[in-house]
C-alpha cells in the first residue's frame, strides 16, 4: 500500500485512477492539484482526492506514488514543477498516448533522478472529459502499455506494473519507439480520420440534412470525433512523425480503392473489400503478444 498518491491533473484519467487506487486499498491519502482550483475542489467534493494541493511541487510533498494526468504537450512543465521533492524511491508515471516525447522531457528535467519515472499509457478512456465523468471501472480489463528506458528502476518498474494489475489492467511491455509506431496506426490515425470526415460533411452545403440520414454505422465509425479537442491537437501534433508515415500508407490504401471504383473493376475492388473484412474479422482486441 502507497501512503500518498500526488495527482497531477484531476480529470477522467486522473480522477479514475484515484478513484480506483483507493478502491482496491491502495493508497491512503490522495492529493491533488489541477491548473483549475474549480476542477481540484471539484474532485475533494466528489471523494476523488482528499487534499487540494494550491500547486503541482506541493501535491508530490509527501507522496511515494505520483501520477502525471495531464496533456502531454503540459509534461516537461509539470516535471520542471515538481522536481525538487522527486526522490530515487518516489514513483512517477504518466498517462500520456505518445512516449518518446513524453520521455525526452523527463530526461531533460528529471536527469539524475530519471530512474524513478515509468511511462505509462493506459489505453482507456471516453469521449467525454472532466472529473464528473471519473470512473473507478474504467482501468478494468483494459491493456496498459509500460515503455520503460535502460534508466528505469527495476524495482519502480516492478512497482508500476504491479499497480496497473491490481487496478485489473493487462500490462504490456513495449520500446517507446515501437509504441508510437503502433497507437499512430491505430488510434491517432483513426481519430485524425474521424475528424477530417466530420469536418468534411459539415462543411458540405446539404452536410446536417446528410447529418440527420446518418445510421448507426456511421456514429460508430465518428464516435471518437467528440473527443477532446485540445488533448487530440497535442497528441497528433506530438506524434507528428509516425502519424504522418500512417497518413501516407492510409493515402495509397484510399488512391487504390478510388482507382478501382473510377475504372468500374468491380472484382478487385471486391477483392480489396474482402481482404479488409477478413482482416478485422481475425482481428481481437486486446490480445496479448
Amino acid at each position: 500500500m502507497f501512503e500518498q498518491l500526488g495527482l497531477i491533473g484531476c480529470g477522467l484519467m486522473g480522477g479514475s485512477f484515484a478513484l480506483a487506487l483507493k478502491r482496491a486499498g491502495l493508497v491512503k491519502r490522495v492529493v491533488g492539484y489541477s491548473k483549475s482550483p474549480s476542477t481540484t475542489e471539484r474532485a475533494r467534493q466528489m471523494g476523488v482526492i482528499d487534499i487540494e494541493a494550491p500547486s503541482a511541487l506541493l501535491a508530490v510533498s509527501g507522496a511515494d506514488i505520483v501520477l502525471l494526468a495531464v496533456p502531454v504537450a503540459a509534461t516537461e512543465a509539470t516535471l520542471k514543477a515538481i522536481r525538487h521533492l522527486v526522490t530515487k524511491d518516489m514513483l512517477i508515471m504518466d498517462v500520456g498516448s505518445t512516449k518518446r516525447d513524453v520521455i525526452d522531457s523527463a530526461r531533460r528535467v528529471l536527469r539524475d533522478h530519471i530512474g524513478s519515472f515509468v511511462p505509462c499509457h493506459p489505453v482507456a478512456g471516453k469521449e467525454v472529459s472532466g472529473v464528473e465523468n471519473a470512473d473507478p471501472e474504467l482501468y478494468v480489463g483494459k491493456q496498459v502499455i509500460v515503455t520503460p528506458i535502460d534508466r528505469t528502476a527495476p524495482t519502480q518498474l516492478e512497482h508500476a506494473v504491479r499497480v496497473w494489475e491490481e487496478l485489473g489492467c493487462q500490462v504490456l511491455k513495449m520500446a517507446p519507439e515501437e509504441h508510437d509506431a503502433a497507437f499512430a496506426a491505430v488510434s491517432h490515425l483513426p481519430h485524425l480520420i474521424a475528424f477530417a470526415l466530420i469536418n468534411g460533411v459539415a462543411g458540405q452545403e446539404h452536410g446536417q440534412d446528410y447529418f440527420s440520414l446518418a445510421g448507426p454505422g456511421f456514429r460508430d465509425f465518428t464516435r471518437i470525433a467528440a473527443s477532446d479537442p485540445k488533448m487530440w491537437r497535442d497528441i497528433l501534433l506530438a506524434n507528428q512523425h509516425e502519424l504522418l508515415a500512417q497518413c501516407r500508407v492510409f493515402e495509397r490504401s484510399l488512391h487504390a480503392m478510388e482507382a478501382l471504383i473510377e475504372s468500374g473493376d468491380a472484382e478487385a475492388l471486391e477483392g480489396l473489400i474482402g481482404k479488409a473484412s477478413d482482416a478485422r474479422a481475425q482481428w481481437r482486441m486486446g490480445t496479448k503478444r
